[in-house]
């Protein structure tokens, strides 16, 4: 045999013993930062982790589903307007509060202001009318306002 021939083996086995040398380390340095010794052990704990995220988030997306679903029935606007109900008393004491939610449910509230005193009243909403009773011209601008 020729010296060429064990001259090409001897690179042959340094090339490959630098890659066994450089994987081993990568499998040190893979390994030493847990308390597993063995590679699949290691997998498999990250796999486990892997589910748990996943059902986690799961779990997060449905409940940001269930709130933005129960979300259409709080209310989300509010809208108010002052006005004079009687010439004789001045200054815009009265007025008129709308809450509503997104589909423009909710309910009016009505503050007047007389002299005997302050009357409330109220009245329900359903989709920006008056459920009950009809809504006066105030209620409605209360209404609009709060859009």
């Amino acid at each position: 045999m020729s010296l060429y021939f064990f001259l090409t083996i001897f690179i042959w086995l340094t090339i490959l013993s630098f890659l066994i040398f450089k994987i081993n380390k990568h499998y040190q340095n893979l390994v030493s930062g847990t308390k597993k010794e063995k590679l699949n052990e290691i997998l498999d704990e990250l796999l486990k982790h892997d589910q748990d995220f996943l059902k986690e988030n799961e779990d997060i997306k449905k409940t940001i589903k269930k709130m933005i679903e129960e979300s259409r029935y709080y209310f989300h606007k509010v809208g108010m307007v002052r006005f004079n109900p009687f010439e004789r008393i001045g200054g815009g004491q009265s007025f008129v509060i709308a809450i509503l939610d997104k589909q423009n449910n909710g309910l009016v509230i009505n503050f007047i202001y007389t002299r005997d005193g302050l009357r409330t009243y109220s009245k329900k909403v359903k989709n920006g009318k008056g459920q009950e009773y009809d809504l006066s011209e105030e209620e409605q601008k209360a209404i609009e306002k709060s859009n």
